[in-house]
């Protein structure tokens, strides 16, 4: 509260002019300011006649005044004998947790202050708690926030509930700005004191999307999953106004208990988030929110260092570019801050393309002013003054927070023609891509910046050297980025202690598949396959076969079960023919035939070809033919032999690394599932039943109980049988869509090939 003199001069005149009320004014001012003033004491002085030392002695001897301002509500914690035998220490610690304040301490709000008592005289009600001079008896933790909510006082600042409500893509397509709407409107209706009002915030992505909308009601830590527009009043009346839980609403563990919390959540709990550190937490399109967390003070540190010691912090971090080919980023950045030519540029690679992988599209939706810090940093390094965001065109969340968040950021004065008040100068803008997969190669990637058709060009010299408009230039991808401000505010080693000794940090990927649970991953670089896919992931759908991973995108290879224990970093993979890629992870179960994955990948690969160099643009369609012909019961003996040659051939030929690795699903699977391309070739038999032409499906009478399940999911037909009694297919209406396979939970249906018996 501000200090008036008039205010002051009332309070002293209100009393004699006597001594012996000075501790009566002090007290007064003490309520009315929060705290004593120093003003307030030298007019007191002056009127008394006594010199200010001694009324400074008055202020720092009794606990009833504070020379530092106290918090507009005042929480005092009986701690007598009788309170601390019942519990008193126990609620102190508790609202230490939830405020952040000890004893004697104020909220950085100026909201509450915390102060214990010797005893309050009402030891029969044990323990007893006075907030702004209410009594509270037999209080607990819980009893405390019901309390503050009935009396009509504010809720303690951080004990005030917030609503998180996840607003990423994956839960708004679960509809969450519906569930955004019923919160307002239902909190709208209440009528309730603006105190007691919990806060609506709009998150990113809580990486958990099939289980959205996401609903955390903080500070309770109390998470709510799939969450409808006609849950929310049973939330408010029960979650936030009494504290019970829902437990239809929470998530099951492994052994089906409801879990509380994220942290108890299995997803969540063998995660380390460094890259998602604050998505979830915080509104993207509030830059007040990222400020909390201490956000741009690592660029405000890179600002107070020189060039060579940010760049040599990220050196000893031993980041390596997220984005999928692994290359160190601080040699990147100290090869082009070497070079004198002016001027210089940075750029983001958020033209996220993979099929499958959704990593950089959450971060830049969810936390925005972390990759334009990261940027802005390396900017600061290399000494560029002008950069770009490269963003999928189908993007359009990403587009908007990005670039509410550098309009957001130039207002501050942390970007623009003064660097948070520096003398350097920094603008940053959004290029939008145009929907070529091939513009996440960098060079592509410049050109398209540039203005040019988006094609590749030979690396003889790098863009470091000469990239955008033949200048130096640093290209990082999302990841990449949103992890060099925590590199520069604690420290590369920090960073380096995390991982492995070549591959340091954590890795954010998408695991999605025939995986139970999808969604978001981040942890440590060299955590094995198995851990991903079974601890996290809980195991295949339908407690299936596992079959294969494939893990780097359109253009990382496919891992056989034999390989689980695999740890996942850029060098382990790179051994057995896989890549970690930008982190896309597809889980396959034994329904998965990967004769035909190839194709997908390879008629993907081949669609997005820019088509500038023959090995590429010609070795690529004619794998596919061959593909497409052994899927479709055409293939020849050689035709195994003859995709290798012409894998090898694509590889070493091709120009830019989307040619040079499009053959890794290929031959992937040829070395680890041979047996399925000479079953497919030999016996034109698709052993998983995938590949229409060479499979039809068959019900197993034994096992069918009728259901009648397999009959209503079948687009042709072809099913019929009574109730209760075995179903048949019909093979001359059956289209081989294997949808009665999926539909059936009896495993009754059988896919064998054309010809065969079942």
């Amino acid at each position: 509260m501000e200090v008036s003199e008039k205010r002051i001069e009332e309070i002293i005149h209100s009393y004699q002019p006597d001594r012996r009320y000075a501790l009566a004014i002090l007290q007064d001012m003490q309520r009315e300011f929060q705290y004593v003033p120093r003003e307030g004491m030298e007019a007191l002085a002056e009127e008394l006649g006594c010199p200010v030392s001694s009324l400074y002695a008055m202020a720092t001897f009794y606990k009833a005044l504070s020379l530092v301002p106290k918090g507009r509500h005042i929480i005092k914690c009986c701690d007598g004998t009788a309170c601390h035998i019942r519990g008193a220490s126990t609620l102190i610690d508790g609202i230490r947790r939830e405020l952040k304040i000890g004893p004697g301490e104020t909220t950085q709000d100026g909201m509450f202050s915390l102060e214990t008592v010797n005893c309050l005289g009402s030891c029969a009600l044990a323990p007893v708690l006075v907030v702004d001079d209410v009594y509270y008896g037999k209080v607990t933790l819980e009893k405390l926030k019901r309390s503050f909510r009935q009396s009509g006082k504010a809720v303690l600042c951080s004990m005030k509930k917030q609503i998180l409500i996840c607003c990423g893509t994956g839960c708004r397509a679960n509809g969450s700005m519906n569930v955004v709407d019923a919160f307002r409107s239902e909190i709208g209706k209440s009528g309730a004191d603006a105190d007691v009002i919990p806060q609506i915030k709009t998150t990113g992505c809580n990486g958990f999307c099939e289980n959205g909308p996401i609903v955390k009601i903080m500070p309770d830590n109390l998470v709510y999953y799939k969450v409808k527009p006609k849950d929310v009043p049973e939330i408010l009346e029960k979650s936030v106004l009494d504290d019970q839980e829902i437990p239809r609403l929470m998530y099951k563990d492994n052994e089906g208990n409801r879990v509380r919390s994220q942290e108890e959540n299995p997803f969540y709990a063998h995660q380390q988030k460094l890259a998602l550190r604050h998505i979830g937490k915080i509104d993207p399109e509030n830059i007040e929110d990222y400020l909390e967390l201490g956000g741009y003070e690592a660029l405000r540190k890179a600002l107070q260092m020189t060039p060579d010691e940010v760049i040599t912090e990220v050196e000893e971090s031993g980041l390596r570019g997220r984005g999928g080919a692994g290359f160190p980023a601080g040699r990147k950045w100290r090869t082009a801050a070497s070079y004198d030519n002016f001027p210089k540029y940075v750029a983001c690679n958020g033209d996220e393309g993979d099929p499958g992988a959704f990593m950089d599209r959450s971060i830049l939706e969810g936390d925005p002013h972390a990759v334009i810090e990261g940027l802005a940093i390396a900017a600061i390094a290399i000494g560029a003054e002008e950069g770009f965001f490269y963003i999928r065109d189908e993007y359009d969340l990403a587009v908007k927070h990005v670039k509410k968040a550098l309009e957001d950021a130039e207002a501050r004065g942390i970007i623009g023609e003064s660097v948070m008040g520096s003398s350097k100068r920094l603008h940053l803008s959004v290029v939008r891509g145009g929907g070529a997969f091939v513009c996440g190669e960098s060079t592509a990637l410049m050109a398209s910046v540039e203005g040019r058709v988006g094609e590749p060009r030979a690396k003889y010299i790098r863009s470091v050297q000469k990239g955008l408009w033949d200048q130096p230039t640093v290209l990082n991808n999302v990841e990449t980025l949103a992890n060099i401000p925590l590199i520069i505010r604690d420290g590369g080693k920090k960073f380096a202690g995390i991982g492995t000794e070549t591959s340091t940090g954590t890795k954010v990927f998408a695991l999605v598949g025939k995986v139970k649970r999808t969604g978001l991953v981040e942890v440590p670089m060299g955590t094995s396959l198995r851990h991903l896919i079974f601890d996290i992931g809980g195991g295949i759908i339908g407690d299936r076969p596992f079959k294969a991973v494939q893990t780097g995108g359109p253009s990382g290879g496919c891992i056989p079960e034999s390989m689980l224990d695999l740890k996942v970093d850029f060098d382990s993979l790179a051994k057995y023919g896989a890549m970690m890629g930008s982190g896309g992870m597809i889980v396959m179960d034994d329904r998965s035939c990967m004769v035909e994955v190839a194709r997908y990948y390879t008629n993907f690969l081949c669609e997005e070809s820019c088509g500038k160099c023959t090995p590429c643009r010609e070795g690529l369609r004619r794998m596919l033919e061959i593909l497409t012909d052994i899927c479709e019961g055409r293939g020849r003996e050689g035709d195994i032999e003859l995709l290798e040659r012409i894998g090898h051939a694509v590889q070493d030929a091709s120009l830019c690394s989307l040619g040079k690795s499009a053959p890794n699903p290929i031959l992937t699977t040829i070395k680890y599932f041979r047996d399925e391309y000479e079953a497919h070739i030999r016996e034109k038999r698709c052993p998983a039943g995938v590949c229409k032409n060479l499979t039809r499906f068959e019900i197993d009478e034994a096992k069918c109980i009728g259901c009648d399940m397999c009959a209503k999911g079948c687009p042709a037909g072809a099913i019929s049988g009574e109730k209760k009694m075995p179903h048949r297919i019909d093979p001359s209406k059956c289209i081989s869509c294997g949808s009665c396979r999926e539909a059936c939970r009896f495993d009754a249906v059988k896919a064998v090939g054309r010809g065969q018996e079942a």
